[in-house]
């Protein structure tokens, strides 16, 4: 079964196309990347899956859903990029904030996801108080405290130093979700994912396996800034 189809489509911002037609389709348990330059419509893609944004002509469904509706909402994890928790609240308040929103009454998952991402000292900081680096992991908490079935992730690991990126890579490769990752980091995106999108100018200039992509020759920072470039 598809998790994520997108059929022909469209999102405008005055006369510029943001998005152009773009067709694909994602089965459930596959885990893909979005991958392009800045501006391509990787961020503007994921809103519109999210439900936060709605596209100008096409057609999106989660798990045969409205992204839109409560029912697909209850499916999906989102990290935008520059995520913000909730700046007034602390660490533990952010989370239990996500946890009656989700409906979550044990807390064994939060304190989990505060342990593996080393915020156990944090517990009681406001997100205001935390390094940018901190609430980046706060964000991602949040993001995935009701184990989403769809991930929905935009440049998951900015903020992060070195160590903190592995823990965050085997978090999320331990969780049996679909992803959807927007990144322009080709280390990041070989480490998370299978299968990859390239999009620039609103468009998909190609898609397949990571394999494929490998098979092409050259290293895969070549191959995918020649496939950006290409009509």
């Amino acid at each position: 079964m598809e998790c994520i189809k997108v059929k022909n489509l469209f999102k405008k911002f005055g006369d510029v196309y943001a998005i152009n037609g773009i067709s694909f389709e994602i089965k459930c348990g596959e885990r893909w990347a979005l991958l392009g330059p800045n501006g391509a419509g990787k961020s503007t893609t994921l809103k519109i899956l999210a439900g936060l944004m709605k596209p100008d002509g096409g057609e999106v469904k989660i798990k045969g859903l409205d992204p839109t509706s409560l029912e697909a909402k209850r499916l999906i994890g989102y990290l935008p990029e520059d995520a913000d928790p909730f700046p007034a609240l602390t660490v533990e308040d952010n989370l239990r904030f996500m946890m009656v929103l989700r409906g979550i009454e044990d807390e064994e998952r939060m304190n989990y996801l505060i342990e593996v991402l080393e915020l156990d000292k944090y517990r009681k900081y406001k997100a205001s108080e935390l390094s940018r680096g901190n609430r980046q992991k706060l964000a991602i908490a949040m993001a995935i405290l009701h184990s989403p079935e769809i991930l929905l992730l935009d440049e998951p690991l900015n903020y992060l130093d070195i160590p903190t990126q592995d823990i965050v890579i085997e978090l999320f490769r331990s969780m049996n979700s679909t992803f959807l990752i927007s990144t322009h980091i080709m280390s990041v995106a070989d480490r998370l994912t299978d299968h990859v999108i390239i999009l620039s100018g609103g468009s998909i200039k190609w898609m397949g396996s990571f394999d494929e992509l490998k098979s092409m020759g050259d290293s895969l920072e070549k191959v995918v800034s020649r496939l950006i470039r290409s009509k």
